[in-house]
């Protein structure tokens, strides 16, 4: 343990942590900050390249991190992001960062290739994961590979901290049984009550989820994964989602709220004309003031209620 006091013992002793910690610890706002020189050199400076994995890394950091995501803006691409100047010195004067990978910001790779610290630890998602390119990239979308996240990122923490080690185990086990508590219920009750129902989706952000959920997923992976990437979406895939719409061979449509391309709005239309229930996710934290549990939860339940309108269940 360092030698500053600690105000961690039940997580939310401080009046701070009380506030950060409304509505299932929904620390992300309170844990990070914009880079800055004069940061106190007692906290560990973490730039993450979205806001989903600063989220999270913020809210296992607590009081010992200093979190900065780069893709804060829900109106940003991460996919065609241009780093600026300041992103390339935040990347440099970290001493730990996160990036997706599986080609997803190859800009966040470029930047901390071309600054290369042997005392910089550097979390590649992708490389954690066993995933190569062109592999669904969306893996924020995957509960298990989540955890596994979670877990690596604690680890890396207690590599660059070792007298905090158990400062940052407390703060994983509350982040886990308290922060994610309805995030995992949710997921239960899904599965549990909807497995199996047939349900189409926009982007192939959608498809960890679903299977996760149990979900029968009708869309084509090809149409799912051409709207995500911005690439040609081909006939015979347009003949097929549009059939499962204006059939009703689905019963729920999910799409990215944050990319409606002329494709996607056609089978909205489609969906809505055949009183398809409709739900919708987001690629990034959407409000960017929410944590990761805050933005997952309320996509969750957005599902469950478009499920239950579908199967009355």
């Amino acid at each position: 343990m360092t030698g500053r006091p600690r105000a961690w013992a039940a997580f939310t002793l401080t009046p701070l942590a009380a506030i950060c910690a409304a509505g299932a610890i929904a620390l992300v706002g309170c844990g990070s900050a914009e880079p800055n020189e004069e940061s106190s050199s007692a906290k560990l400076r973490v730039v993450a390249a979205e806001n989903f994995w600063g989220s999270i890394a913020a809210q296992l950091g607590g009081e010992d991190a200093e979190v900065r995501s780069i893709i804060a803006n829900p109106n940003t691409d991460p996919h065609s992001y241009e780093p600026t100047a300041a992103d390339a010195r935040a990347m440099a004067g970290a001493r730990m960062t996160i990036v997706n990978g599986i080609g997803y910001d190859e800009w966040a790779s470029h930047l901390l290739s071309a600054d290369s610290d042997g005392g910089r630890v550097s979390l590649d998602v992708g490389n954690l994961l066993g995933m190569k390119a062109g592999d669904n990239p969306h893996q924020w979308y995957s509960p298990a590979h989540v955890r596994a996240v979670i877990e690596r990122i604690v680890a890396d923490y207690s590599k660059l901290r070792p007298a905090d080690a158990g400062y940052f185990a407390q703060r994983q086990h509350a982040f886990e049984m308290v922060g994610l508590a309805r995030y995992d219920a949710l997921l239960r009750q899904i599965r549990a009550r909807y497995a199996g129902v047939p349900v189409g989706y926009s982007e192939s952000i959608f498809q960890p989820l679903g299977e996760a959920l149990g979900l029968k997923l009708l869309t084509p992976y090809s149409f799912a994964k051409a709207i995500a990437e911005g690439t040609e979406v081909s006939a015979q895939d347009r003949q097929t989602v549009d059939r499962q719409a204006s059939g009703h061979q689905i019963e729920v449509w999910v799409f990215n709220s944050q990319n409606v391309t002329p494709d996607v709005q056609r089978v909205n239309e489609l969906a809505r004309a055949a009183h398809i229930p409709i739900a919708t996710v987001t690629e990034t934290l959407s409000p960017a003031s929410d944590s990761f549990q805050q933005w997952q939860v309320a996509e969750l339940e957005g599902l469950q209620r478009a499920l239950h309108r579908a199967t009355g269940r």
